[in-house]
């Protein structure tokens, strides 16, 4: 859908949503599997008596680079190889 209507207009967006990868041309966000995989960290320990006050506040250490090059290429644009080497994820 992002694809068919970017194509007309000659633009499509980015994303920090992981799921926005497949159908923009850039995803740059916290990885949902280590999001969750921390939550269940803090369920833990607040089932096994830790009060939430007491338990300190996380940044995300990992953050992924999508690239999609189908919509790139839908759109006309290359993707410098140098931006293409620093991804996480390209998709062809």
């Amino acid at each position: 859908m992002a694809i068919s209507l970017g194509g007309k207009s000659r633009s499509t967006g980015t994303s920090a949503s992981t799921t926005w990868r497949y159908w923009g041309l850039i995803s740059y966000g916290v990885s949902r599997r280590d999001a969750y995989r921390r939550s269940a960290y803090f369920v833990k320990k607040v089932l096994d008596g830790v009060k939430p006050a007491d338990l300190p506040v996380e940044q995300p250490t990992k953050i992924l680079l999508s690239i999609n090059l189908k919509t790139a290429k839908a759109l006309g644009l290359t993707i410098p190889q140098s931006l293409l080497a620093t991804a996480d994820e390209v998709i062809e």
